[in-house]
């Protein structure tokens, strides 16, 4: 990689790990689009589909914390690059037509440990290119793929499923995979306060005594914060049991939303893959919005009127009543808005959990602590589908079981919120830590 092809920029990187996120997502999603097709073709329950959903997280968690350990070692961008191809080596199988429901699951674990690090690696990478006062901003648009993801992924993917059949949903996933790795190649780059891979220097660059060289890049604080000090803060405890409740509601809405859509109140799969592609959009607006606020707040330099917890926590609670109404009411006119909006604050909890547990860590352990973030919340992954799939198939009717499944997704919600408005501290447990806060060095040429 040469300076030459590194036009991306910070903002430049943001679009394209944006991009990265937004194929992430489509992955994800293509199996909840397909599976009123998948258990009719295979003859499976419920309860079964479930199993192939939670496939995708049988290696995550530890997918996501061996390989964020990496990032002390190995270059983000090679990382991302890798990940991408391996996404569309565990997409493109399932086009054969003898791929039978043993090849999906199987596959789905190869994507899940490909997909795994992904947000952890990518948020260390983004943090590379921005200060910790500009985080925000970029982490939200980030964040925002994943909602475009599923904005994009749910009519495409539903055309592509209604014109070609399921298999070549995952085809076109597979496919998109592809050409973002060919852009990344060219494009990709590590950002100036991305600290060294190799031999980690111990940087006074935390301190304000940078050589010429960790000046622009970050590395280990003298002495080093003790890891398990950082695990056990509060910070992150709640950071990522708050994340977990939202990873919880994200994985219920791609495995089972199109099936509640299709089973229980009897759309086709045109109008369900529009209604998911449009609640997405919102979900992707709602986090824009905070991200644009809290760079907002951030730039003035005062104090916020709440801290970073409370505002996570009552989001949270927001979204618990939100599932509540949507699980709870029967007319259309009241409960199908709640798709759109209501439901979405809870997913902020992943801007702020990210950027929370970055604020209380080294950034030579960021990629660390922030794949251990996600080796907790991503358990939400795997349970969900799992839970969710049991529920639905113990009930007498599809439509009783997901009402109980939806609100044993908002009880977790508002638990969550409420230990979120308690605990989350990410200002007060940094000075506890003794990690200073992050320069801006924007403007700082890339290094290679």
């Amino acid at each position: 990689m040469t300076s030459a092809t590194a036009k991306a920029g910070p903002w430049g990187t943001t679009w394209l790990l944006l991009c990265f996120m937004l194929v992430n997502f489509a992955d994800k999603s293509v199996l909840g689009l397909a599976g009123p097709e998948i258990m009719r073709e295979f003859g499976i329950s419920r309860q079964e589909f479930g199993t192939a959903q939670a496939a995708f997280f049988a290696l995550f968690s530890v997918s996501a914390l061996a390989v964020s350990a990496l990032t002390r070692r190995v270059r983000t961008w090679v990382l991302l690059l890798v990940m991408a191809v391996l996404w569309s080596a565990a997409q493109l199988p399932m086009v054969r037509a003898a791929a039978g429901f043993g090849t999906l699951v199987a596959t789905r674990v190869l994507l899940g440990v490909a997909e795994g690090p992904a947000a952890p690696v990518a948020v260390h990478h983004l943090h590379g290119w921005f200060g910790q006062r500009e985080r925000t901003l970029p982490t939200a648009v980030l964040m925002v793929g994943a909602a475009a993801g599923v904005a994009v992924a749910a009519p495409v993917l539903s055309a592509v499923i209604s014109a070609w059949g399921w298999r070549w949903g995952f085809g076109a996933a597979g496919l998109a995979g592809l050409v973002w790795a060919a852009l990344w190649w060219r494009h990709g780059a590590e950002g100036p306060l991305a600290p060294p891979v190799g031999t980690m220097t111990a940087g006074a660059s935390e301190v304000g005594t940078a050589t010429s060289t960790s000046a622009v890049r970050e590395g280990e604080p003298v002495p080093g914060t003790p890891l398990w000090r950082i695990l056990l803060s509060g910070t992150f405890l709640t950071a990522s049991v708050g994340s977990f409740a939202a990873y919880w509601l994200m994985s219920s809405q791609l495995t089972w939303l199109p099936d509640y859509l299709e089973t229980v109140l009897g759309w086709d799969a045109h109008r369900t893959g529009l209604t998911a592609g449009a609640a997405a959009v919102a979900n992707g607006a709602v986090l824009l919005v905070h991200g644009l606020l809290a760079q907002r707040a951030a730039r003035r330099d005062r104090p916020p009127r709440l801290p970073a917890g409370a505002g996570a926590g009552l989001l949270l609670l927001l979204s618990a009543a939100a599932v509540t109404v949507f699980a709870t009411v029967d007319a259309d006119w009241l409960r199908l808005p709640m798709m759109f909006g209501p439901m979405a604050p809870a997913l902020v909890m992943m801007t702020v959990g990210q950027t929370a547990c970055a604020q209380i860590t080294s950034p030579a352990r960021r990629g660390l602590v922030l794949g251990a973030v996600v080796c907790v919340f991503a358990l939400g992954g795997v349970l969900a589908p799992l839970v969710l799939g049991s529920v639905v198939d113990a009930a007498p009717t599809a439509a009783a079981g997901y009402r109980n499944g939806w609100l044993l997704t908002a009880a977790l919600l508002a638990v969550a919120g409420a230990l979120t408005t308690l605990f989350l501290r990410p200002e007060r447990d940094a000075q506890r830590l003794g990690v200073p806060e992050t320069p801006s060095l924007l403007g700082v040429p890339v290094t290679h």
